[in-house]
């Protein structure tokens, strides 16, 4: 993670499943992307833009980063932080780290950042006043 102050957003946990594992009998690195982008999700449904939400503008990622540390395997299950850190007019900085549970390491950490943008034009727009307010009020 960067200098930047990061402010925990949300904790989830996923299970491992057997087939998220590759032949080398440990999670496949590009399964840490789908674990960070499920608890991105959960994140976002609980400050009410699940997938019912407007289509009218939305997410979407335009960069994403991880740093392989330990690696992981079957069975367990994956407890993954969720840090805020810079608040852009249209975008918001993500952090996060993965460990397992009952296992203080830190087996992999990351960043994904986030721009509000509309599928109509393609182009960003400023984060809904509500959602800025959640992100600046996080602990």
């Amino acid at each position: 993670m960067t200098d930047t102050p990061h402010r925990l957003i949300h904790v989830c946990r996923i299970p491992i499943r057997w087939g998220d594992m590759d032949a080398y009998g440990h999670v496949n690195n590009t399964v840490y992307f789908r674990y960070a982008e499920q608890a991105r999700i959960e994140w976002l449904e609980d400050a009410g833009y699940g997938a019912g939400a407007s289509q009218d503008e939305g997410p979407v990622i335009v960069n994403a980063s991880c740093t392989f540390l330990i690696p992981m395997s079957y069975p367990g299950t994956v407890e993954l932080k969720t840090y805020v850190g810079h608040i852009g007019r249209s975008s918001f900085a993500t952090y996060y780290e993965m460990r397992i549970e009952g296992d203080e390491r830190l087996f992999a950490d990351g960043a994904a950042k986030v721009v509000w943008m509309s599928p109509r034009t393609g182009k960003s727009v400023p984060l809904p006043d509500i959602l800025r307010r959640l992100l600046e009020a996080a602990a």
